[in-house]
C-alpha cells in the first residue's frame, strides 16, 4: 500500500495533472534510464519493469514555490506494445543512471 500512497502523495503535494504527467513521460530519454528489473509479483515473473529517474520542476500545492523534484518512474512494457505506468512518485532513494554517466563523460561534463 505504501507504493500507492507515494503515487498519490506526489499529486497532493504538487500542482500536477495528467497533461503534466504525459509531458514528463514523453520527455524521458535514455539518459533518464536507471535499470530493468524482473517483476517480483507472483504470476508476473516473466515481465520486465523499466525504472527511470527524472528531475522536474514542480509547483508546491501549498506554499506557491517551485521545487526541483526527483521522480521515480517505473514502467511495465508488454510484448504487444502496451505500457503501464506502475510508479510515478518522488524518489525515496538515489538512482544510478548508467547511460547518463557515459553521456556526461563523452560530452566532458
Amino acid at each position: 500500500m505504501q507504493k500507492r500512497l507515494d503515487n498519490q502523495t506526489l499529486f497532493s503535494d504538487y500542482v500536477l495533472d495528467m497533461q503534466d504527467v504525459e509531458k514528463i513521460l514523453l520527455s524521458l530519454s535514455p539518459w533518464d534510464f536507471s535499470e530493468a528489473v524482473q517483476n517480483r509479483h507472483k504470476g508476473f515473473e516473466n515481465e520486465m519493469l523499466f525504472i527511470f529517474g527524472k528531475m522536474v520542476r514542480l509547483l508546491q500545492r501549498y506554499g506557491n514555490q517551485e521545487e526541483n523534484v526527483p521522480l521515480y518512474i517505473k514502467i511495465n512494457k508488454f510484448m504487444d506494445g502496451f505500457v503501464i505506468i506502475i510508479s510515478f512518485h518522488k524518489q525515496r532513494r538515489r538512482l544510478r543512471f548508467h547511460f547518463k554517466n557515459i553521456h556526461d563523460k563523452e560530452s566532458g561534463q
